[in-house]
Formats: structure tokens, C-alpha cells, sequence
């Protein structure tokens, strides 16, 4: 029996735009930040655009998805949202960070710390690897710093505690490449060309910005 083709894919990652402190809507710079994002990937032969299922992912989304302008399907997706995607264990952790990086993951409700592996098991089969055919797919996910830092790490075959610490601004864009018979490539990470010098940063700790 042959055996099936398969073609590269090109995931493209971007964290929603800034939010109001109560999460429930965008801001104005927050929608301006999305409209930009749009703008920049309009050329892009998308298949699809996926978005988290919380208000500020849905309302980038679509915000991004007006901006393209052809009818690719906007696709809600549970796994593309928001959640912790893996607990670490004190003894993975390098002994001078364990302390600080469980008490991080230990201030989100468990309902988000126990449901989020098989989330993340989810959106590493959807939304990773080759795909079947002989011609390229794009495919653009809209999501949450968390889901984003683990697709990153996994792309770098990094441990997998190591979405720890790997951040992202709004609205920035991470692109990577599954290619048949190769490792992942990281064409870029939290790229922010798109947005103006006022709108760079937001979401991103202070401490880390440049």
C-alpha cells in the first residue's frame, strides 16, 4: 500500500490583544493591535483561523479575520484556549527557581491545572506536525500566552516544564514550521513588526521588556 503524502505546515500563533482588567472585551488599543495583526497577515493563504473560546481571543479573532478579507472559516476551539498546560513536579524544576515557578502555577484554580494536559494533548494533534496532501497549509491560531509558550517549547524539544517562563505580548505573532522528515523550525517569536512603538509590550512582564 503507498503511503500517503505529506506537506509542510505553517502554524501561525498569536496571543489575543490587550483586554479590559475584567477580561470581558478588548480595549482600544487592544482592537487597534488586532486590526493591525490582520492587516499584516492578509496575503497569508489561510485554511483556517482558530480562536480560544474566552471573550479577548474571540473578539481578536474576528477583529483579525475581517482584516483578510476571503472566506476562510473562524473555527471556536476549546484547546486553543486558556489553561495551564502542565504542572511541574519540584524535582524537574532547577532547585533555584522551583519555589518561585510552583507558586506561579499554583495561584490558577485547579479546574484549569487538572483539565490542562489533556487540553494541551488535544491541541498538539490538532494543531502540529505535517499534514496530509503535497501542498503547504497555513493555519492561524488565536490564543492565550500559555498555549503559546507550550507550542514554542515543543517546537524547541525543550522539557516540558520549560513553557514556564517563555512570554508573550498581545496580538504578537510566533510562526512555526512542521516540515516532513525534519525537526520543527521557529520562524519567529513574538514578533511585534506589525504594531507601532505605543502598542509594543503590553501583556509582557515589565521586568523582561527591552
Amino acid at each position: 500500500m503507498t503511503s500517503p503524502t505529506a506537506a509542510t505546515r505553517f502554524l501561525y500563533i498569536a496571543r489575543h490583544a490587550e483586554a479590559s482588567p475584567d477580561e470581558t472585551e478588548l480595549t482600544e488599543r487592544g482592537r487597534r493591535q488586532a486590526v493591525l495583526l490582520g492587516e499584516r497577515l492578509r496575503d497569508v493563504p489561510f485554511s483556517a483561523v482558530h480562536h480560544g473560546p474566552l471573550p479577548r481571543a474571540a473578539q481578536t479573532a474576528r477583529l483579525v479575520h475581517e482584516q483578510l478579507g476571503r472566506g476562510i472559516p473562524l473555527r471556536a476551539s476549546e484547546e486553543a484556549g486558556d489553561y495551564v498546560p502542565y504542572v511541574p513536579r519540584r524535582e524537574e524544576l532547577p532547585g533555584g527557581s522551583a519555589d518561585r515557578l510552583l507558586a506561579f502555577v499554583e495561584q490558577f484554580p485547579e479546574g484549569e491545572r487538572a483539565r490542562g494536559p489533556e487540553l494541551a494533548a488535544t491541541a498538539m494533534s490538532r494543531f502540529t506536525g505535517a499534514v496530509d496532501g503535497d501542498s503547504p497549509r497555513h493555519e492561524l491560531v488565536v490564543t492565550h500566552a500559555f498555549l503559546a509558550a507550550w507550542l514554542v517549547r515543543d517546537a524547541l524539544d525543550a522539557p516540558a516544564w520549560r513553557w514556564l517562563g517563555l512570554n508573550h505580548s498581545n496580538a504578537a505573532l510566533t510562526v512555526i514550521r512542521y516540515t516532513p522528515g525534519r525537526p520543527a523550525a521557529l520562524v519567529m517569536v513574538n514578533d511585534m513588526g506589525h504594531l507601532p512603538a505605543d502598542l509594543h509590550w503590553t501583556g509582557f512582564p515589565p521586568e523582561l521588556r527591552v
